[in-house]
Protein backbone atom coordinates (compact mmCIF):
# COMPACT_ATOMS: atom_id res chain seq x y z
CA UNK A 1 0.00 0.00 0.00
CA UNK A 2 2.44 2.51 0.58
CA UNK A 3 5.67 3.52 -1.93
CA UNK A 4 8.71 1.05 -1.36
CA UNK A 5 12.02 2.45 -1.90
CA UNK A 6 15.06 0.91 -2.38
CA UNK A 7 17.28 0.01 0.70
CA UNK A 8 20.02 0.99 -0.91
CA UNK A 9 18.89 4.77 -0.84
CA UNK A 10 20.67 7.16 1.94
CA UNK A 11 17.78 8.02 4.52
CA UNK A 12 19.43 11.29 4.09
CA UNK A 13 18.53 11.63 1.01
CA UNK A 14 14.84 9.54 1.16
CA UNK A 15 14.04 12.49 3.64
CA UNK A 16 14.70 15.50 1.81
CA UNK A 17 12.96 13.79 -1.54
CA UNK A 18 10.17 13.30 0.83
CA UNK A 19 10.44 17.41 2.18
CA UNK A 20 10.23 18.94 -1.30
CA UNK A 21 7.56 16.64 -3.23
CA UNK A 22 5.69 16.71 0.38
CA UNK A 23 5.54 20.60 0.15
CA UNK A 24 5.04 20.77 -3.89
CA UNK A 25 2.01 18.31 -3.29
CA UNK A 26 0.64 20.81 -0.29
CA UNK A 27 1.62 24.05 -2.36
CA UNK A 28 0.01 22.21 -5.60
CA UNK A 29 -3.15 21.40 -3.02
CA UNK A 30 -3.06 24.84 -1.31
CA UNK A 31 -2.81 26.80 -5.08
CA UNK A 32 -5.91 24.23 -5.53
CA UNK A 33 -8.33 25.36 -2.85
CA UNK A 34 -7.27 28.88 -3.53
CA UNK A 35 -8.52 28.70 -7.32
CA UNK A 36 -11.43 26.49 -5.85
CA UNK A 37 -12.31 29.24 -3.94
CA UNK A 38 -12.08 32.36 -5.95
CA UNK A 39 -13.99 30.64 -9.17
CA UNK A 40 -16.21 28.33 -7.59
CA UNK A 41 -13.89 25.63 -9.66
CA UNK A 42 -15.01 22.21 -8.89
CA UNK A 43 -12.37 20.59 -10.88
CA UNK A 44 -10.27 22.45 -9.07
CA UNK A 45 -11.54 21.41 -5.87
CA UNK A 46 -11.28 17.69 -6.59
CA UNK A 47 -7.89 18.15 -7.87
CA UNK A 48 -6.66 19.80 -4.18
CA UNK A 49 -8.37 16.63 -2.94
CA UNK A 50 -6.51 14.32 -5.29
CA UNK A 51 -3.40 16.06 -4.13
CA UNK A 52 -3.92 16.13 -0.20
CA UNK A 53 -5.01 12.36 -0.25
CA UNK A 54 -1.75 12.02 -2.52
CA UNK A 55 0.33 14.08 -0.27
CA UNK A 56 -1.27 11.69 3.08
CA UNK A 57 -0.07 8.60 0.90
CA UNK A 58 3.58 10.14 0.45
CA UNK A 59 3.80 11.35 4.31
CA UNK A 60 2.87 8.01 5.55
CA UNK A 61 5.04 6.37 3.16
CA UNK A 62 8.50 8.83 4.03
CA UNK A 63 7.92 7.68 7.53
CA UNK A 64 8.85 3.98 6.83
CA UNK A 65 12.37 5.53 6.27
CA UNK A 66 12.79 9.14 8.14
CA UNK A 67 11.46 10.62 11.78
CA UNK A 68 8.58 12.55 11.68
CA UNK A 69 10.15 15.30 13.13
CA UNK A 70 12.87 16.06 10.11
CA UNK A 71 10.39 15.42 7.52
CA UNK A 72 7.85 17.66 8.88
CA UNK A 73 9.62 20.75 9.39
CA UNK A 74 11.86 20.66 6.69
CA UNK A 75 8.39 20.13 4.48
CA UNK A 76 6.54 22.73 6.53
CA UNK A 77 9.66 25.71 5.86
CA UNK A 78 9.89 24.61 2.26
CA UNK A 79 6.14 25.04 1.80
CA UNK A 80 5.98 28.54 3.81
CA UNK A 81 8.49 29.98 1.56
CA UNK A 82 6.20 28.24 -1.55
CA UNK A 83 2.75 30.25 -0.32
CA UNK A 84 4.44 33.28 0.60
CA UNK A 85 6.12 33.42 -3.14
CA UNK A 86 2.78 32.31 -4.41
CA UNK A 87 0.87 34.49 -2.74
CA UNK A 88 2.69 37.75 -4.22
CA UNK A 89 3.86 36.47 -7.11
CA UNK A 90 0.19 34.72 -8.52
CA UNK A 91 -2.73 36.42 -6.35
CA UNK A 92 -0.80 40.12 -5.80
CA UNK A 93 -0.78 39.85 -2.36
CA UNK A 94 1.41 42.74 -0.95
CA UNK A 95 4.34 41.69 1.47
CA UNK A 96 6.25 43.99 3.75
CA UNK A 97 9.81 44.18 4.57
CA UNK A 98 8.44 43.31 8.13
CA UNK A 99 6.81 40.28 6.98
CA UNK A 100 9.77 39.25 5.24
CA UNK A 101 11.86 39.38 8.13
CA UNK A 102 9.51 37.53 9.84
CA UNK A 103 9.66 34.97 7.45
CA UNK A 104 13.44 34.88 7.54
CA UNK A 105 12.96 34.07 11.35
CA UNK A 106 10.55 31.33 10.97
CA UNK A 107 12.12 29.59 8.95
CA UNK A 108 15.70 30.39 10.30
CA UNK A 109 13.81 28.70 13.99
CA UNK A 110 12.42 25.87 11.88
CA UNK A 111 16.01 25.26 10.38
CA UNK A 112 17.40 25.46 13.92
CA UNK A 113 14.73 22.83 15.28
CA UNK A 114 15.63 21.06 12.46
CA UNK A 115 19.08 20.54 12.03
CA UNK A 116 20.80 22.42 15.25
CA UNK A 117 21.30 22.37 19.29
CA UNK A 118 21.54 19.15 21.39
CA UNK A 119 18.27 17.65 21.67
CA UNK A 120 16.78 17.72 25.18
CA UNK A 121 17.00 13.92 25.20
CA UNK A 122 20.89 13.84 25.17
CA UNK A 123 20.53 16.52 28.03
CA UNK A 124 17.83 15.43 30.27
CA UNK A 125 18.13 13.57 33.39
CA UNK A 126 16.66 10.57 34.44
CA UNK A 127 13.45 10.97 36.73
CA UNK A 128 13.92 9.96 39.92
CA UNK A 129 12.47 6.54 40.85
CA UNK A 130 9.34 6.98 43.20
CA UNK A 131 9.86 6.17 47.04
CA UNK A 132 7.79 3.07 47.96
CA UNK A 133 4.52 3.83 49.63
CA UNK A 134 4.22 3.09 53.57
CA UNK A 135 1.51 1.64 53.27
CA UNK A 136 0.86 -1.94 51.97
CA UNK A 137 -0.55 -2.16 48.94
CA UNK A 138 -3.67 -4.26 50.35
CA UNK A 139 -4.39 -1.90 52.44
CA UNK A 140 -4.48 1.23 50.29
CA UNK A 141 -7.98 2.69 49.62
CA UNK A 142 -8.97 4.08 45.94
CA UNK A 143 -7.66 7.44 47.66
CA UNK A 144 -4.59 5.83 48.28
CA UNK A 145 -4.11 4.49 44.71
CA UNK A 146 -1.29 4.79 42.44
CA UNK A 147 -2.40 7.39 39.75
CA UNK A 148 -2.62 5.62 37.05
CA UNK A 149 -3.49 7.92 34.52
CA UNK A 150 0.39 9.33 32.53
CA UNK A 151 1.02 12.42 34.14
CA UNK A 152 0.22 14.33 30.67
CA UNK A 153 -2.85 13.18 29.97
CA UNK A 154 -4.01 14.29 33.63
CA UNK A 155 -2.20 17.51 32.73
CA UNK A 156 -4.12 18.20 29.82
CA UNK A 157 -7.57 16.98 30.68
CA UNK A 158 -7.11 19.15 34.11
CA UNK A 159 -6.73 22.61 31.43
CA UNK A 160 -9.61 21.31 29.33
CA UNK A 161 -11.55 21.49 32.35
CA UNK A 162 -11.51 18.50 33.79
CA UNK A 163 -9.32 15.92 35.79
CA UNK A 164 -11.61 12.54 34.21
CA UNK A 165 -9.78 11.79 30.91
CA UNK A 166 -13.00 9.46 30.03
CA UNK A 167 -15.16 12.65 30.99
CA UNK A 168 -16.47 12.98 27.28
CA UNK A 169 -19.15 16.15 28.35
CA UNK A 170 -18.37 18.97 26.28
CA UNK A 171 -15.88 21.62 27.94
CA UNK A 172 -18.76 24.30 28.38
CA UNK A 173 -20.87 21.52 30.71
CA UNK A 174 -18.32 20.55 33.29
Amino acid sequence: MLIRLPDTWPHGLVAVLAMLVLAVLDLGGAFAAKEAAMHRSLPMAALGVALFVLLFWVYASSLRYADLAPVTLGWVVVLQVGVVMMDRFRYGTPVSRGQWAAVVVVIAAQTYLLLGGPSSAATAQPAPAPAPSAVPASQQSAAHAPDTVPTGIALLASRLGSADPDDARPVAAR
